[in-house]
């Protein structure tokens, strides 16, 4: 089963990659929970949909660097950029700890920091 969750999850990413954003909340449950910590909480589908559409103008950049699967839990690791309204983008590092009920993403908890884009001309070595 666990297996079978991560490829969900990276069905679900690769959705979000095309900008297929129903396409990703078909892998969600209805009453989906997601709790951004030390921000907010989402509940339900519309509520993600909602925010998905605010905060994803353009598909999101996401760079999977780890993906461990126990039980039905799924932890991905790994590194974020979204651009705004004006194409400036943003980058982040996160980790999300994604629990399954029945083959669907049940609840999200993500932990989510902002980053810098290393600068390779300062490095003084």
């Amino acid at each position: 089963m666990p297996n079978n969750n991560k490829a969900i999850l990276e069905a679900a990413n690769a959705a979000i990659a095309q900008g297929n954003y129903e396409g990703f909340l078909s892998f969600c449950t209805d009453d989906t929970e997601w709790t951004f910590v030390g921000d907010r909480t989402l509940k339900g589908k519309a509520a993600v949909r909602q925010w998905m559409a605010t905060e994803y103008v353009e598909p999101p950049l996401n760079i999977v660097a780890n993906l461990i699967a126990e039980g039905d839990f799924v932890t991905a690791l790994g590194d974020l950029t979204i651009k705004d309204e004006d194409g400036k983008a943003a980058h982040y590092s996160y980790c999300d700890v994604w629990c399954f009920r029945d083959g669907k993403m049940a609840e999200l908890k993500a932990f989510v920091i902002k980053t810098k884009v290393k600068d390779e001309s300062s490095n003084t070595a």
